[in-house]
């Protein structure tokens, strides 16, 4: 016979904070229904982490009729501050709103496979950052299995979801029309090499080579590495280049310090733009020009993503939440 105790129970936290079950249910469950003081839920707050009461998930989501998990699958976090600051401030904005989040790795799994792992957890939400493919049928998996919303981020939409369209493209276009506009008409551009980022480098590239006024727009590609850019930059002058899109700012501050090292003038020989206007961009010299990504904040996503939950009509919305616009600075031409 174990000598463990018993867990504590609501019944235990009531009798503490003296208040009934079903109180201590509204408070701990963040019931927006019931009229409740603060004094009252402080209490019960206080009492429930004095005796390490903990809710059953699996019975609050049976009461509820789903659960709260808000499932995140990714299987590559996009490098950059940008985009890591924007997925932890939308995983902090669902936690305020009482969700779990959960990061699901999704590494070699198809739409077919990824949507069946995904509905094994009976997630209330999917967001999906776009490195799965889905498709309507997938969609309609997770649906099956209790998602209320299923939010796809990335440059196309998916019948039955919410759609929130980051076009990267734009992105690419708007550096490469930079370079245009101040005389630089043979453009290299640089893909990384580094798994998991061609969600974003491929319409970059793509962004740029649809620009007017280029004679080329050539791929680069370059690890995030001194020895990949010192090899990039010793090449510079065989490649007829004038101008480079470095993908973004992290990868253009390494590739200018090379070209630099290799004895390449900028914006002379090779004006330079990046990209998400990272502040020490505006401190090396010269100043990086740069393309400022407006994306949307975590809090307007996280408050999307609970107005799905609540309202999970079969009508899916498109939202538009990236905006681009080039900033100029010394590696570019005035």
């Amino acid at each position: 016979m174990s000598d463990s105790p018993n867990p504590p129970t609501s019944a235990d936290v009531a009798r503490l904070a003296g208040v009934s079950r079903a109180t201590v249910s509204y408070v701990l469950n963040n019931a927006e229904a019931v009229r409740i003081s603060e004094p009252t839920r402080r209490r019960v707050r206080e009492a429930a982490e004095e005796l390490g009461y903990v809710p059953h998930a699996a019975a609050r989501s049976l009461r509820a009729g789903h659960t709260r998990i808000v499932l995140l699958p990714t299987s590559h976090v996009p490098a950059g501050p940008l985009y890591s600051n924007f997925l932890n401030e939308l995983q902090w904005a669902l936690r305020r709103r009482d969700y779990t989040v959960v990061q699901y790795g999704s590494l070699g799994l198809g739409g077919d496979e990824a949507a069946r792992a995904w509905a094994e957890l009976r997630p209330v939400a999917v967001i999906s950052l776009g490195e799965t493919a889905l498709s309507p049928q997938n969609v309609a998996t997770l649906k099956r299995a209790g998602a209320r919303a299923v939010i796809t981020m990335g440059p196309d939409t998916v019948p039955g979801a919410h759609a929130l369209v980051m076009d990267q493209a734009e992105v690419g276009a708007r550096a490469a029309a930079h370079l245009v506009e101040r005389g630089r008409r043979r453009i290299g551009v640089v893909v990384p090499r580094e798994d998991g980022l061609e969600l974003f480098s491929a319409p970059r590239l793509a962004g740029a080579e649809s620009v007017a006024g280029t004679e080329v727009v050539r791929a680069l590609p370059m690890a995030y590495t001194e020895e990949s850019a010192a090899a990039l930059a010793a090449r510079w002058g065989e490649l007829g280049l004038d101008g480079v899109f470095a993908y973004n700012d992290e990868y253009a501050m390494l590739l200018m310090r090379a070209l630099q090292d290799a004895g390449v003038r900028i914006p002379g020989e090779a004006a330079v733009i990046g990209a998400d206007d990272l502040l020490i961009g505006r401190l090396l010299r010269p100043r990086l020009s740069t393309v400022r990504i407006e994306m949307p904040t975590g809090e307007r996503l996280a408050g999307l993503v609970d107005a799905a939950v609540r309202d999970p009509s079969e009508i899916t919305e498109r939202y538009d939440l990236m905006a681009a616009v080039a900033v100029p600075r010394d590696s570019t031409p005035s």
